[in-house]
């Protein structure tokens, strides 16, 4: 996906600010903003995992095909979940993005990857590999259920998600 998707997240919040059906979430602006792409979009897959990345490298080795990984790391700052060879094998394999509820790390190398990483913070610690967590489950992100093939919107403004694609 090398051009940019065609939305706002303020104009899809315009749009969707009285929906109460829980089709439209609005993640909390917690997050810094790695990676070449300022704004990416996707239908979602997710991994949750706790200071351990092991799923996370399966799933960017993967092909992408335009999703957005989204990684619930339940919060934690104590270990990196992404680093530079995480983001350049999503950025090789055509994921659109990545937001982490956790840490990464090597910012420069992140920086220099054509893909959207969003994450709490860096930490340069990495993570143990323990082989534990879940891929393609419902994760709860600062609050907010993301569910697998949810799509996801993150621009400069935000990150929505919402059940189904609605931009374009």
């Amino acid at each position: 996906m090398s051009t940019q998707p065609e939305f706002a997240t303020c104009d899809l919040c315009d749009t969707y600010k009285n929906d109460t059906s829980d089709g439209f979430r609005v993640l909390p602006p917690v997050f810094q903003h790695y990676g070449k792409r300022q704004k990416f979009a996707g239908p979602v897959s997710t991994v949750k995992c706790h200071e351990d990345n092991t799923l996370v490298k399966q799933a960017v080795d993967s092909p992408g095909e335009g999703r957005v990984l989204v990684v619930d790391g339940g919060g934690s700052l104590r270990r990196a979940l992404v680093g530079g060879n995480l983001a350049a094998a999503a950025a090789r394999n055509g994921w659109a993005g990545i937001v982490v509820w956790g840490c990464v790390r090597d910012v420069a190398e992140l920086n220099a990857e054509e893909v959207g990483i969003r994450a709490l913070g860096l930490m340069p610690l990495p993570t143990e590999k323990r082989g534990q967590g879940q891929a393609q489950v419902d994760v709860e992100i600062a609050g907010v259920r993301v569910r697998p093939g949810d799509w996801l919107y993150a621009d400069a403004d935000g990150i929505v998600v919402s059940q189904q694609p609605i931009h374009g």
